[in-house]
């Protein structure tokens, strides 16, 4: 049987990409109230996708306040599909 991506496997990291496969792009604030995760979890989830190189994140400013947007990647985006077809797989679906 073939391992799945343990990167892709974690509940968070996988919520993360799947918003991120239907949007240009989201912002820190959006992925974290859809989550619903901590702001401490999703920042060391995030931090994890970047180093795997699966999500861009550019950090700015909007007035004072940071703003970090994140992106997939088309790395991300291919690693993403093969999950999505591995699950298939496993659990026999076409």
């Amino acid at each position: 049987m073939k391992e799945l991506d343990p990167l892709l496997h974690s509940q968070l990291r996988l919520s993360v990409m799947s918003i991120l496969m239907n949007v240009d792009e989201a912002d820190f604030v959006y992925l974290k109230e859809k989550t619903q995760a901590t702001a401490g979890n999703l920042s060391v989830q995030l931090e994890k996708l970047s180093e795997a190189n699966y999500i861009s994140m550019t950090k700015g400013f909007v007035g004072k306040k940071p703003r970090t947007v994140c992106q997939v990647t088309d790395t991300g985006r291919q690693a993403f599909e093969r999950y999505v077809n591995d699950i298939k797989a496993l659990l026999n679906i076409k």
